[in-house]
């Protein structure tokens, strides 16, 4: 008897559905995406229960014939590639035609989809054909997907809280929103309306009517090309950043991706002007030749693979480097960044919980903002266009300020003010940024004077760290620092360079050596930017430290003729900025 044998066609597609269909998201993501291929300009997801219950989309596309609506639900059946040399060439966010199949395996599936004419309805369950007849006429296509995972209970016992389905189809129906801004998208639960985009083709505004008032207005806006790529795009001033990198959206020739090269590359342009724990928020939008570019490496195409992908680094790390440096500003307090800011944490946590809690807290979430302010959008455009069509010379803003200090509260933060307002320069970020530039400015001209310390340091080590410490020797003198080898897997520091702070050289020299340690990928730019950062850091005069006004009147001066006096050297603000305005309206003598 033969042990092997040709699974039938149900079998496969409950198999194929644990690749395809992994949670609601997953449907809804499928679902979705069929419908932008049929160049909808409205789809709405409505949803029961989180989708748990029922799925429904709805779309005004182009709509399917009898014959291919049947067609779509077969394994492999597909409009997008036709032969071998297609998958080269992919321009659409689906091609697999396995979706509709592995979807309709493991739940009940309606579909009423017409080209303008006779419509049909089609039904499904479990795999089986249960109805096939004619419909209304409404051009496009309506799926409803009830029930899903009713028939494989193991697979339904591992979806999430209502909580954590919601929030992950809510997620994605952002991603797809700032990806087509040229569709208009709704998500309901229950009948609430949770996302809402006007289609009206503006980034911009897209970004405003997802994310808010305070992120869309301090958005960048960004273009750059080269012979391989195009991006355009927003991304956002250090004042707005978020602790996880979901909000660093990369969008591929329309289709959304998560890739960890880019997305490093995109913090790494950062890494002058954030501290590395927070993350940018942007949008950034990257076309290319579909050759360039394999969508065919994963299941859930969430990854793709680039070729040439070292010219895309490159494009883009000087692009969002520049662009930042052209536009950063003083910082300006506004009390509706704090409104945001509660918002994007609490996605923050519901992406994260696996609490059971109640779904409609996403519903009050979404009610509780109104994002899609139109009159406030007006503002945020003007704002955002008067920032990118304004040449100024660098640093225009800070260096025409004429600041007055006039106290010192809590031995950490200057309170200076002119004629525009009140400002607050964190003493210690301040003088960082002062130390970090003139140390980098030396480094770079070699400029490296040494001094003698009365008693060396000696450093023990375990035996790996002592072999790679003695790679680094060399690096170390370049920096002011004579070390040898001092007995077994021990080193002595003999000199170390005049930027050390007296009292300090002991912390300062180990939290070097940490650092030399710690690198696993060495990047010898970011590298001596951290160990600067470093030397600036321990040189400075600290947090809780006394100061008088005459030294905090020359941190001032000193400050604003800084290449970059916005951050200190690990991207910390220094210096924030309450304007005239803003102080009457916390006091209420402005109300609006």
């Amino acid at each position: 008897m033969n042990k092997i044998h040709v699974m039938s066609d149900e079998l496969a597609n409950k198999i194929a559905a644990g690749e395809v269909v992994e949670r609601v998201s997953s449907v809804v993501k499928e679902l979705v995406e069929n419908s932008i291929d049929a160049k909808s300009k409205i789809i709405i997801v409505d949803l029961i229960d989180s989708g748990i219950k029922a799925i429904k989309v709805t779309d005004d596309g182009v709509g399917m014939s009898h014959d291919d609506a049947l067609l779509s639900f077969a394994r492999h059946a597909t409009s997008k590639i036709k032969k071998d040399d297609d998958l080269f060439f992919i321009e659409t966010l689906g091609f697999r035609g396995e979706a509709l199949a592995s979807i309709a395996s493991v739940s009940k599936v309606d579909m009423y989809t017409s080209e303008g004419s006779v419509g049909t309805h089609i039904s499904i369950e479990g795999g089986k054909l249960i109805k096939d007849e004619d419909a209304s006429a409404r051009k496009g296509t309506i799926i409803e997907v009830k029930d899903l995972f009713y028939n494989t209970p193991a697979r339904l016992k591992y979806l999430k809280s209502d909580i954590a389905e919601l929030a992950s189809v809510t997620n994605y129906i952002e991603y797809l929103s700032l990806s087509h801004p040229e569709i208009s998208f709704t998500l309901t639960n229950n009948n609430k309306r949770i996302v809402y985009t006007t289609g009206e083709n503006d980034l911009l505004k897209t970004i405003h009517e997802i994310y808010g008032y305070s992120v869309s207005s301090n958005m960048i806006n960004i273009e750059g090309y080269n012979d391989d790529y195009e991006i355009n795009g927003y991304i956002c001033k250090p004042v707005i950043l978020r602790s996880t990198r979901n909000y660093m959206i990369t969008i591929v020739n329309g289709r959304v991706i998560s890739n960890n090269e880019v997305n490093r590359c995109i913090n790494d342009a950062y890494f002058r002007f954030k501290p590395d724990n927070k993350y940018p928020i942007c949008v950034i939008r990257i076309e290319t030749d579909p050759t360039l570019i394999d969508v065919n490496i994963h299941p859930s195409k969430h990854d793709i693979k680039f070729s040439k992908i070292d010219s895309l680094k490159e494009l883009l790390t000087n692009t969002i480097s520049e662009s930042l440096r052209k536009t950063l500003l003083v910082q300006d307090v506004e009390n509706r960044i704090n409104i945001d800011n509660t918002y994007l944490d609490r996605q923050d946590n519901i992406n994260n919980t696996n609490d059971n809690k109640e779904v409609h807290e996403v519903n009050e979430v979404q009610e509780e903002f109104n994002f899609g302010n139109t009159k406030e959008f007006s503002k945020v455009k003007e704002s955002v266009n008067e920032s990118s069509n304004t040449v100024k010379r660098p640093n225009e803003d800070i260096r025409n300020l004429n600041l007055t200090p006039l106290a010192i509260i809590h031995k950490t933060y200057i309170v200076a003010s002119d004629e525009s307002g009140m400002y607050l320069i964190d003493q210690h970020a301040a003088h960082e940024r002062i130390n970090y530039e003139r140390i980098m400015k030396d480094f770079k001209e070699h400029k490296v004077y040494k001094t003698k310390l009365l008693v060396p340091i000696t450093i023990e080590l375990s035996p790996s760290d002592f072999i790679k410490i003695k790679t680094h020797f060399d690096d170390l003198s370049s920096f002011g620092f004579t070390v040898e080898e001092f007995g077994i897997n021990t080193i002595i520091i003999k000199e170390h360079p005049t930027w050390l702070r007296e009292g300090y050289e002991d912390e300062t020299i180990h939290k070097i050596i940490s650092i030399f340690l710690s690198e696993k990928d060495f990047d010898y730019v970011k590298f001596n930017n951290k160990v600067i950062a470093t030397i600036a850091c321990k040189s400075s005069v600290r947090a809780n430290e006394e100061i008088s006004l005459k030294e905090a009147k020359e941190i001032i001066d000193q400050l604003i003729l800084c290449d970059n006096p916005y951050n200190c050297a690990h991207g910390r603000p220094t210096i924030i900025k309450y304007s005239n305005y803003d102080l009457a309206r916390m006091f209420k003598r402005i109300m609006n």
